[in-house]
This record gives structure tokens, C-alpha cells and sequence, in this order.
């Protein structure tokens, strides 16, 4: 079991660490970037992360691979469509739930 002392001390690195990540930023960069390329890059930044944290999400929740990709697909044609956000969500479950079954009842 976990000392109070020790939660606490860890509570307070984490306080800490959170409000350095969002307060050094704002006191490094008080004036506007000039940059082109680091305001594009700056742009660009929470699409990345986005990605890189759904795209693995998308893969492994499924029990198969084949399933995932599958439903990926249909996300990304019915989005490409632009279907509304909805239609895109229930799309791609139903198309995963389906593989789903369909891969289970022939295995």
C-alpha cells in the first residue's frame, strides 16, 4: 500500500510538470511567431497527435484486423463524402460489428 507522504510528493511532481508544459510556452514566446514554417508546423501539430493517437486505438479494439481496416475504410469514404459525423460513426461500427459476425460465424 502507498504511503500518504509518497501520493502526495507524486501528486505534486505531476501538479508541478502539468503547469510547466502549459505555462513555459507563454513565457518563451511572448511575441508573435514570425516563421512561417513554425506557424504551419504549430498548425499542423494537433492533427498529428490526433492521428497518432487514434489510428492504433482504430487497429487494436477489434478482435480482428481485418474488421478495423475495414471500418477505417468506410470512415474515410463516407467522411470523404462528407457525410455528416453521425452517419460516418454508425457506418463504420456497423460495418466493424458486421465483419465481426460474419468472420466469427465462418470461423
Amino acid at each position: 500500500m502507498i504511503r500518504t507522504e509518497v501520493f502526495f510528493l507524486y501528486l505534486a511532481v505531476m501538479a508541478g510538470v502539468t503547469y510547466l508544459i502549459r505555462m513555459l510556452p507563454l513565457v518563451l514566446c511572448r511575441e508573435k511567431i514570425k516563421s512561417r514554417f513554425i506557424r504551419s508546423l504549430l498548425y499542423y501539430i494537433p492533427y498529428a497527435v490526433l492521428s497518432a493517437m487514434t489510428i492504433p486505438a482504430i487497429f487494436y479494439s477489434t478482435g480482428y484486423m481485418i474488421s478495423a481496416a475495414l471500418g477505417l475504410a468506410v470512415a474515410v469514404i463516407l467522411s470523404l463524402l462528407e457525410k455528416k459525423l453521425l452517419t460516418v460513426a454508425i457506418g463504420a461500427c456497423s460495418t466493424v460489428f458486421i465483419v465481426e459476425c460474419v468472420i466469427k460465424y465462418l470461423l
